[in-house]
């Protein structure tokens, strides 16, 4: 029976390390084959995949805001999620591999849509004419609620799977744990760094406001 993709790639990584501190005599060239070149093509799939959802994303966001500015002020809360699965996966003992992969791009969709919440609803402040550093504040203390409940009510969710509770539910695990890791840290990012950025890039905007009416 093949191994698990968990399995698998700590006993790939076993191999290479043994590989590497293996004396190989010139002219020898080793090279795994078999399951661990199916592991790889998918995290280089995984990888083009995540790379090009980002990007579709910010287009997406780009044509909804009318603004370059504002979708890169939502996408920052996916480095600190990144962060998050990367520390879980560490902390947890697992790998990362086909299944985490797959939680983090779904931790990716999450996270988003919790940055939208408070740009969105930060720019209808500011159309109503809400000085910036209100509106920044109002947003954040508006949206905090439906941001926690919603990252409270998948991390809860998401629980049983992660601690490998049920038959089978081992294969899935890393999933779990991804999105849950993810989500823990960039909740964080959303709701302190995501308004900071946005009060700092368009605090030239506020300026130029306040000359013109001066």
């Amino acid at each position: 029976m093949a191994p698990k993709g968990e399995d698998l790639g700590r006993l790939t990584g076993a191999i290479e390390r043994i590989v590497a501190a293996t004396r190989i005599p010139e002219g020898v060239h080793v090279d795994l084959r078999g399951s661990v070149q199916g592991m790889r093509a998918s995290f280089r799939s995984f990888g083009l995949g995540l790379v090009l959802s980002i990007a579709l994303v910010y287009l997406i966001l780009v044509a909804q805001f009318s603004s370059f500015l504002d979708p890169f002020i939502i996408l920052l809360a996916i480095p600190p999620g990144l962060t998050g699965v990367l520390l879980i996966l560490l902390l947890s003992g697992s790998t990362l591999n086909v299944m985490s992969l797959m939680g983090l791009i779904m931790m990716v969709g999450i996270v988003v849509s919790n940055s939208i919440l408070i740009v969105d609803f930060t720019r209808i402040l500011r159309r109503q004419g809400v000085p910036l550093g209100d509106a920044v504040a109002k947003a954040s203390r508006i949206r905090l609620r439906p941001i926690l409940m919603t990252s409270l009510a998948t991390v809860i969710g998401l629980i049983p799977m992660a601690i490998k509770f049920g038959t089978g539910a081992e294969a899935y695990a890393p999933l779990a744990q991804a999105i849950i890791g993810g989500l823990l840290v960039s909740v964080a990012a959303t709701v302190f760094l995501v308004p900071a950025a946005y009060r700092l890039l368009h605090r030239r905007e506020e300026l130029a406001e306040e000359r013109a009416s001066a």
